[in-house]
């Protein structure tokens, strides 16, 4: 019986422990949402909050950065077309933030040509989705965004040239500089990098990469590729890390 009893109080003080406490009451994923049609909004909130996530809907884009400095969300759904500051000054302004920098930002927006969907990845975008959209599909999307982003990575560092990348921190140095990133730039160059002299095709890529997601297409891969070259090249226009194989796609190599 005191067997028994024990077994009571240790299931009971288990249950009340911080370890399943925090388990139990897991944060929910925060989506700040910029969108100035209410009816779209309504209808972003109600179906993202049916599947657990914690919603902030901004009309205009003027607090969209002070707010989130003081509390940083999850995810950014940004419609591109919202008075003043429009969603695309917004994405600059996130991944110039240090703090938001790594934040995926996903662009919900009726501009769905392929030109606008280059610029939205060329200025840190991680996903585009075009006006009219399922509801299914934009919860769908989100999801496949941030298990991209929480994906459990390497976590020794890894030194290249004058390039250091840290996954366990998720910080990029060059040449004794730090560097600010996307979370979806990071992951690629990290992958570049740990398999050092390996030609990928860009198909490739997006499976090992992306993986989760097929709203991502092999021209997005190019986007990405010349960001990185930006941030990692002493001449991006004549790469020395990140090259290219024509014909083949892209090969990370250590320069002699």
């Amino acid at each position: 019986m005191r067997d028994a009893d024990s077994r009571t109080s240790f299931s009971a003080a288990l249950l009340g422990s911080p370890v399943l406490s925090r388990y139990n009451n897991r944060v929910k994923s925060s989506v700040y949402v910029v969108e100035d049609d209410p009816d779209i909004s309504r209808l972003v909130r109600h179906h993202l909050e049916a599947d657990g996530f914690s919603v902030k809907v901004f009309p205009t884009g003027s607090t969209v950065i002070a707010e989130s400095e003081r509390q940083r969300p999850s995810v950014f759904i940004l419609d591109i077309m919202v008075p003043g500051k429009d969603g695309l000054e917004l994405c600059r302004q996130i991944r110039q933030t240090q703090s938001l920098a790594m934040t995926p930002v996903i662009f919900l927006t009726a501009k769905s040509g392929e030109a606008d969907r280059i610029l939205g990845l060329e200025l840190g975008g991680d996903d585009y989705i075009p006006k009219p959209f399922s509801p299914r599909e934009l919860v769908a999307r989100v999801k496949a965004v941030l298990r991209r982003f929480e994906r459990p990575m390497a976590q020794s560092p890894l030194r290249v040239g004058e390039i250091e990348i840290d996954p366990g921190a998720m910080t990029l140095t060059v040449g004794g500089k730090p560097v600010t990133t996307t979370a979806t730039e990071f992951r690629l160059l990290e992958y570049f990098a740990r398999h050092s002299g390996r030609v990928f095709t860009r198909d490739q890529l997006l499976d090992s990469v992306w993986r989760d997601t097929a709203f991502v297409t092999p021209r997005s891969v190019d986007v990405y590729v010349r960001r990185i070259r930006e941030k990692i090249e002493p001449d991006p226009e004549n790469p020395r890390y990140l090259r290219t194989v024509r014909g083949a796609g892209y090969r990370f190599e250590v320069p002699k």
